[in-house]
């Protein structure tokens, strides 16, 4: 859908790309995809977001990843983790954590048996360079204001309470029904957003629950909440310089 002969709004509706473990079910949203012949199904530093949910007992083992930043935003359920470095981290939705994994990290994710399903969003983030130091974040997030975006994480050189070793801001937004918001801007990026729960209207066109947008060449762009809805937006270098040498960001 076209805003101007200089800016545009894409639209992807749920992913159907993914796959299905029984109790451990992934659909995987590439950024990239949403812009017509778009060489990359990643855009700029941002690789992809990936909907993961896990029902209570499930265990995903020990496994690494090199040259990704990876963020695991959890706003329902609880996630448990475990690395090599012998961190054993709860993650869920008053915790944020990312695993700057460089050079290598393992680790290994599980619910328990009376842990409430978990719905999640794991972020892969293109670092500038290959082969940085390993590092872990985990920490409380700022307390969620109803209506007003929250700043979790963005480059090194950001005020975010987390970082990532590239050109990517994270927020994300509670809204009530009607209310209306500007998605966030820096200028000469781009924001991509997903819709979590709820629906939004933008530019006249309605963005339901999973669904996807990527707004390039703009500033500025309202969004209306046509019911209660959890909103997260990337703000996105697409100029950024990267490594393609990521387990996931390749």
């Amino acid at each position: 859908m076209q805003v101007s002969n200089d800016t545009a709004l894409y639209k992807a509706p749920r992913t159907d790309l993914g796959q299905n473990q029984g109790m451990f079910r992934m659909h995987t949203n590439y950024p990239g995809r949403l812009l017509p012949d778009h060489d990359d199904h990643g855009y700029g530093p941002l690789a992809r977001v990936d909907e993961a949910i896990l029902d209570p007992d499930t265990f995903v083992g020990m496994h690494p990843h090199q040259n990704d930043e990876i963020v695991s935003y959890v706003p329902t359920g609880v996630m448990r983790h475990r690395d090599r470095a012998g961190n054993e981290l709860v993650m869920d939705s008053e915790h944020l954590m990312v695993m700057n994994a460089g050079r290598e990290f393992w680790h290994e994710e599980q619910t328990l048996a009376d842990d409430p399903q978990l719905r999640l969003l794991q972020i892969f983030v293109r670092p500038h360079t290959t082969d940085l130091e390993p590092n872990i974040q985990q920490g409380p997030v700022p307390d969620s204001v109803t209506n007003e975006w929250r700043h979790l994480f963005g480059p090194e050189e950001s005020d975010a309470p987390f970082y990532v070793r590239n050109d990517v801001n994270f927020y994300d937004v509670h809204l009530d029904e009607g209310t209306s918001v500007e998605l966030p801007s820096i200028t000469g990026w781009d924001t991509y957003f997903y819709v979590f729960e709820g629906a939004v209207e933008a530019n006249e066109t309605t963005f339901g629950r999973t669904e996807q947008g990527l707004l390039v060449g703009a500033e500025e762009l309202t969004v209306t909440a046509q019911e209660e809805t959890l909103l997260v937006a990337f703000l996105i270098n697409p100029d950024a310089p990267l490594t393609y040498q990521g387990t996931i960001g390749r």
